[in-house]
């Protein structure tokens, strides 16, 4: 009996050494105690503070983290997508089984969160203000689907991911793709682009923060595009879909320009002959630009907003030009029409 008590504190006593030499990474180390009870992760805290992987875990930073409560779990600014993604490579790097078991955790808050109608909102649970709403703004859902495509494809490091996991990514990226189509924003039946977030019931389009209307939006309606051209033997509906989207961004395009809002001028486009520009939010009926200001009032021109909204946001961009010159001749010359 004596023996077998030996055997067992020894066996306890090597695992511990043989954990203790695992290989780590000082960042996965911190996303694991970042991650939230319910397997996402916060891009702030409890008190609002910026979740930020360069600081110090601190007594006082640890207390923070620990006191965040899991609605604030979420999908923007790449929130939770960029943990996970990371912790699958740190484990291919180190195979420290934490880091994939916290990644898994992470893919299930995924799959948990999609709606029935293959939209994501902002947040989840939190359903507050406009955290419901089925969110393309800053690539939240693409970010997400891309994630699920390499899970089912095993590729970019998801290969070590539990093969529990590739009939579900499936589903969710067919779920998905269907949001996609149907939330295509049609002007007298014509497909278009997408707006930024949708009404999770609707499905219609929705406006978020006070310069954000609801609108036409040609940053994430690039990112969209880019992953109906990822997917391999793509349906008629999805080529229609993305033929679309390309047609209006050629239309749309300011061609000879580029969006200069350098520290200490005033942001305007300016002429760069090399360069095209589209307007961030366009009319979702007359395809015209759009400005949002903070106190709620939409601007038809860049001049007319508040100094502080005018340098302060992304107004323009060349968001169209690769997709148009060089990604989307490519993909048709392996897809055909």
């Amino acid at each position: 009996m004596r023996i077998k008590l030996l055997l067992t504190v020894f066996c306890c006593m090597l695992l511990a050494a043989c954990y203790a030499q695992m290989p780590t990474d000082s960042t996965a180390e911190k996303m694991l105690v970042y991650q939230l009870g319910n397997g996402g992760w916060p891009k702030q805290l409890g008190d609002k503070s910026v979740v930020n992987y360069d600081a110090a875990l601190t007594p006082g930073l640890l207390a923070k983290i620990k006191s965040t409560e899991d609605k604030h779990a979420t999908f923007d600014n790449k929130a939770t997508s960029r943990e996970v993604v990371y912790l699958v490579k740190a484990y291919k790097k180190t195979q420290n089984k934490a880091y994939l078991n916290a990644a898994e955790k992470g893919i299930d808050y995924i799959l948990e969160a999609q709606y029935d109608n293959g939209g994501w909102p902002q947040y989840y649970p939190d359903k507050s203000l406009y955290r419901s709403e089925i969110t393309y703004n800053d690539d939240a859902m693409v970010n997400l689907l891309n994630i699920l495509q390499d899970i089912a494809d095993r590729k970019n490091d998801f290969d070590v991911v539990n093969q529990k996991y590739l009939l579900k990514a499936e589903k969710a990226i067919v779920k998905g793709t269907d949001c996609i189509l149907k939330t295509q924003v049609k002007q007298n039946g014509v497909p278009t682009i997408w707006a930024a977030q949708y009404d999770k019931d609707s499905m219609l389009p929705a406006k978020a923060r006070a310069f954000e209307p609801a609108s036409l939006a040609t940053s994430e309606s690039v990112g969209i595009v880019r992953f109906l051209m990822g997917l391999k033997n793509p349906s008629p509906a999805v080529k229609k879909s993305i033929a679309a989207a390309v047609k209006w961004f050629d239309t749309y395009k300011i061609k000879g320009y580029r969006f200069d809002r350098e520290k200490g001028k005033t942001a305007a486009l300016v002429p760069d002959e090399t360069s095209m520009a589209w307007a961030r939010f366009y009319d979702l009926d007359k395809n015209c630009p759009l400005f949002g200001d903070r106190d709620n009032s939409i601007k038809s021109k860049l001049e007319e907003l508040s100094p502080e909204r005018r340098s302060g946001y992304a107004w323009y961009g060349n968001w169209g030009q690769k997709l148009i010159e060089k990604e989307y001749p490519k993909w048709l010359a392996a897809n055909g029409k």
